[in-house]
């Protein structure tokens, strides 16, 4: 796939409820962390949706079925039904579906999710190796499942069963802080087996397929705040994205994105939804968003001016992102981004 490469944060004259039809939403780290609603979730999808912007929740999380996600963001005062939530555990399932046969057995490693979906396309979820599965299947299956999962996927693997996973995000946010996800387990069966699963989560196109094929959206949005899965998904999808600062990425790892790691827009949470984004302009040698000017020298970013936080840090994407081209900036961002307080 051939695409120009994002050189800037875009602008955009309407807010971006406005703009687009679907926000496509991620959830950990997006609307809530650790099952809390993040500061200003609810409130702007609200508005949002109240606006006509239709809103679907699509998440990597394997773990959780759609109705048990709905009930969840409804608890949180975000009206979501059960249709509106996409998660890897569906993309992973039809992935399965169209390479085995109708009804056929498949070893679940990992949440009620995954028996979920597996039973909407028809297949008939099994718990061991000796059930004889046609295919293995894994995802999340929260701080408890037991280390003798990983060992029923790997007797079938070694019998020469095909293996899936939902997902390989190695980390999730909790309210804890940072904890190992589905790329983690699946690291550890990949260890043991020396296999390779085939995938179906963000960033590849099985859950891009299945986003759109379910949602019908015509001029998506993604949200998230992953570089690796929401916005190199967007990318890989050839659709706009928005990343907003609640989760896992932090200044540095923004200013140091390729370009499939590079979103369209950048806000630090969901009320960037409901606004226009200023536009970045060339400044003599730099790059000016709102007071801020950024500049490139032969070893650091530099930064001057003041006034909001994020236009800064849209200024320091142009530099950064300019600079670097088709690869990833090595400049020093540090102090740049110290002013800033990022």
């Amino acid at each position: 796939m051939s695409q120009t490469v994002r050189t800037r944060p875009e602008g955009s004259g309407q807010p971006l409820s406005e703009a687009y039809d679907t926000a496509l939403l991620d959830l950990d780290g997006v609307v809530y962390a650790g099952g809390s609603a993040i500061a200003h979730a609810v409130e702007s999808l609200g508005t949002a949706r109240g606006g006509g912007m239709y809103l679907a929740y699509v998440t990597n999380n394997a773990l959780r079925t759609p109705d048990t996600v709905a009930e969840h963001l409804t608890a949180l005062g975000i009206q979501t039904e059960a249709g509106d939530v996409i998660t890897s555990a569906q993309a992973v399932a039809r992935l399965i579906s169209e390479q085995v046969p109708a009804g056929a057995r498949v070893l679940v490693i990992g949440g009620d999710g995954l028996r979920v979906a597996l039973r909407e396309r028809g297949l008939e979820p099994v718990e061991s190796a000796d059930d004889d599965p046609v295919a293995v299947v894994q995802g999340y299956g929260g701080p408890e499942l037991p280390w003798g999962r990983f060992a029923e996927a790997c007797y079938a693997i070694g019998r020469g069963v095909p293996w899936f996973a939902s997902n390989t995000d190695l980390t999730i946010p909790s309210a804890r802080g940072i904890v190992p996800g589905n790329g983690a387990a699946v690291g550890v069966v990949r260890i043991a087996t020396g296999a390779e699963p085939q995938v179906a989560g963000k960033p590849l196109t099985p859950m891009h397929r299945e986003t759109i094929l379910r949602t019908g959206a015509e001029r998506p949005l993604v949200v998230g705040d992953r570089l690796d899965t929401d916005i190199e998904g967007a990318f890989n999808g050839e659709v706009d994205s928005l990343l907003v600062l609640t989760g896992v990425t932090d200044g540095a790892q923004l200013l140091a994105a390729p370009p499939q790691h590079r979103p369209t827009y950048v806000d630090a949470d969901l009320r960037g939804l409901l606004t226009g984004q200023p536009e970045v302009v060339e400044a003599g040698e730099g790059f000016r968003c709102g007071g801020w000017t950024a500049t490139a020298g032969s070893d650091r970013l530099e930064l001057e001016g003041d006034g909001e936080v994020l236009d800064g840090l849209r200024a320091l994407c142009a530099a950064a992102w300019t600079a670097a081209g088709a690869g990833s900036c090595g400049l020093d961002g540090g102090k740049a981004l110290a002013r800033l307080g990022l």
